[in-house]
């Protein structure tokens, strides 16, 4: 059944109520729903929702600008990968890959982008094609932050390079955001903040300023973080995470409607 069909069939009565649905995506409970839907927080397609009001689960509802995810089936899950692990569902050469922490999840998952053999970290894995689409992709600009230990001391200057920007083999590339977050001996921890989803970048860059990088973890990507989740662990992304990535898929679709719009296309 298309979308359409779906839409009109929560139109004219299908579906299930409002306030069970957001209940059943941890918004709130039913009863605190409610109250949010009474005092015209929740939207549904844009026009504010009414108490009792029946949706499917392809409708874009928001609660207070931030959207929700109602499709029970899509699921994501947030990985901190270890070194030694391939970003890959299978490996040829019979190395570690993900499905060594995919196993217990009964969804097929596929992850978001890469992080190399050698790289540990965020890694976020998905069954949502559309947001997978939209975070991996450069054009995009989603964020991502490193903490890399590095050979030697950095100083100001280099920082300062790194943020104006330097030339690889590939072409140009500037930091986001980079900072030294601690010295120890000859080794240094250098925060980075990229949008680029070049090969071994950080890496890159970092050698290229002089300072190689001993060990590199990914911090964030996105609105998604790390935190204190251990080596080889995961978690569901939180709702306060998931509607900060559904916001993201959201304006891409609408930026590449209007694109659309003014090419004429339908």
């Amino acid at each position: 059944m298309s979308t359409r069909e779906n839409a009109m069939r929560g139109a004219s009565g299908e579906g299930e109520r409002l306030q069970k649905v957001l209940a059943a995506a941890g918004v709130a409970s039913r009863r605190v729903v409610e109250q949010y839907i009474a005092e015209g927080r929740v939207t549904v397609d844009g026009r504010v929702a009414e108490l009792g009001q029946r949706v499917t689960t392809d409708r874009h509802v928001e609660v207070d600008g931030t959207p929700v995810q109602l499709d029970a089936d899509k699921r994501y899950l947030v990985l901190n990968k270890p070194t030694g692990v391939v970003s890959s569902m299978a490996d040829d050469r019979g190395r570690r890959d993900l499905t060594e922490f995919t196993r217990d999840v009964p969804e097929r998952l596929y992850n978001v982008g890469r992080l190399d053999f050698d790289t540990s970290g965020l890694l976020l894995l998905t069954n949502d094609g559309e947001l997978a689409h939209v975070l991996a992709h450069p054009s995009f600009g989603v964020e991502k932050t490193y903490v890399a230990k590095v050979r030697g001391r950095v100083q100001p200057a280099t920082i300062a390079r790194l943020r104006a920007g330097i030339e690889l083999e590939d072409g140009p590339i500037a930091a986001d955001a980079a900072r030294v977050t601690g010295t120890s001996g000859d080794t240094s921890l250098v925060e980075l903040t990229i949008h680029s989803g070049r090969n071994r970048v950080v890496r890159r860059m970092l050698d290229a300023v002089g300072h190689p990088v001993l060990e590199l973890v990914r911090r964030q990507f996105g609105p998604l973080r790390l935190g204190s989740l251990g080596s080889g662990r995961s978690r569901d992304a939180t709702p306060v995470e998931l509607g900060a990535l559904l916001k993201l898929v959201r304006t891409a679709q609408r930026h590449r409607a209007v694109e659309d719009g003014e090419d004429g296309t339908q």
